[in-house]
C-alpha cells in the first residue's frame, strides 16, 4: 500500500513537471521567421497605401484653398465693377474678402497661401497653390468673350490649350515642386500639363 501510494505521487509529480515544461516552451525559429514574414507583407502593404492617401489628402487640401479661393474671386469681380484689376489689388481684395487664406504676388509658401495673377485688362485671374507632397495646382477664370490675342499675365501668354472663357483647372510641376516655383508665372510657363475645363486633372 505504501509502495503504490509511493508510485502514485511520484507519477504525479512527474505530471506537473512535464505540463511546467509545456507552459514555459518558447516558439520555435521556424514559427518566429513566420511572423516575421506575415508582419513584413502586411507593411508592404499598408506603408503605400498609407502614403498615398495622405499625399492625396495633402492635395485635396490645396484644391479645395483653390476652390475657395475662386468663389470669393468671383464676388470680388462683381463688385469691383466687373474686373479683378491689377495682380496687386487682387491680391489685396481676396485678402479682405477672404481671411482665412493669404494671398500673395509672388510665390505661394505651405498651408494656406494663393498665388495671385491678373490678365492684362482684368478679365482673368490665375490662382496657384502649392501641395505639400510636391505638387502645384493652378485655377484660371476668363470673365468676358474671349479675346482674338490669347491673354497674357505678367507678360507670358496662356497655352493655347486654354481657348475659351470659363473656368480652367491643372496641375503643373507634379511631384517635384517647391513653393519658390509655384508662382502664376511658372505655371503659365510649363510644359506638358495638361489644362482641363472640367475638374482638376488627377494626381
Amino acid at each position: 500500500m505504501f509502495t503504490s501510494l509511493r508510485e502514485r505521487l511520484a507519477d504525479k509529480r512527474s505530471g506537473e513537471l512535464e505540463g511546467e515544461g509545456t507552459a514555459d516552451a518558447g516558439f520555435t525559429l521556424i514559427e518566429l521567421m513566420v511572423v516575421l514574414l506575415i508582419m513584413g507583407i502586411l507593411l508592404a502593404i499598408a506603408i503605400p497605401t498609407f502614403l498615398g492617401v495622405a499625399g492625396g489628402a495633402k492635395d485635396r487640401a490645396a484644391q479645395s484653398n483653390l476652390n475657395t479661393a475662386l468663389t470669393n474671386a468671383k464676388a470680388y469681380y462683381g463688385n469691383n465693377n466687373q474686373t479683378y484689376g491689377t495682380t496687386a489689388s487682387a491680391a489685396s481684395g481676396l485678402a479682405s474678402s477672404e481671411p482665412d487664406l493669404t494671398f500673395t504676388t509672388g510665390a505661394p509658401g505651405a498651408g494656406n497661401s494663393i498665388a495671385v495673377g491678373t490678365t492684362t485688362g482684368g478679365n482673368g485671374l490665375m490662382l496657384t497653390a502649392y501641395s505639400a507632397n510636391g505638387n502645384c495646382w493652378g485655377v484660371f477664370t476668363y470673365e468676358t468673350q474671349w479675346p482674338t490675342t490669347q491673354p497674357a499675365i505678367g507678360g507670358t501668354s496662356l497655352p493655347t490649350a486654354v481657348n475659351h472663357s470659363g473656368t480652367w483647372y491643372v496641375l503643373f510641376n507634379k511631384g517635384s515642386a517647391t513653393t519658390s516655383n509655384c508662382t502664376v508665372a511658372n505655371g503659365l510657363a510649363a510644359s506638358g500639363p495638361t489644362w482641363s475645363s472640367a475638374a482638376f486633372p488627377a494626381g
